[in-house]
């Protein structure tokens, strides 16, 4: 896995665990992401599926929206995409559309990640790096479906 600089991307990364939080306090699925051009986080997201009743509200997927809006064009290149799960195949055609530069991401995800479904999905000059505070970032979603499931079994 590639990384620039341990420091930013921890940095980054408690900045998408934040958002994260914000997704587990409404009661959604604690995903959340940052992306970054020139040290300054340009968007930012976190899942709202239940909230707004839509399957396409992936932290990732706002979070782009948020970038391309404040970058007044479509295009991310020159970003740096920090999410606390690795993205899913839809997040990851999106970011293929984006051609965002960078991909980092904190917990793999093994039954919906990308990579285990189009691990070519992403764009050819995006970088990927995952494994950046991955035991906090798979500890809040855990901890979250252990919840969900202790609340099923009253």
């Amino acid at each position: 896995m590639i990384t620039e600089n341990p420091d930013t991307d921890i940095r980054f990364m408690k900045e998408a665990l934040r958002q994260a939080l914000i997704a587990y306090e409404e009661d959604e699925v604690p995903i959340g992401c940052v992306v970054v051009a020139n040290d300054r986080i340009i968007g930012k997201g976190y899942n709202q599926t239940e909230k707004l009743q839509d399957p396409t509200a992936h932290a990732e997927m706002i979070a782009i929206t948020a970038a391309s809006n404040s970058f007044d064009g479509k295009y991310l290149q020159g970003c740096t995409l920090y999410v606390t799960i690795e993205p899913c195949a839809m997040c990851a055609g999106a970011l293929q559309w984006s051609q965002i530069d960078r991909v980092v991401y904190g917990a793999s995800e093994p039954k919906t990640g990308f990579s285990r479904f189009a691990p070519s999905l992403l764009h050819s000059r995006t970088q990927v790096s995952g494994g950046i505070l991955e035991w906090d970032c798979r500890e809040l979603i855990q901890k979250f479906f252990r919840e969900k499931r202790k609340g099923a079994e009253k």
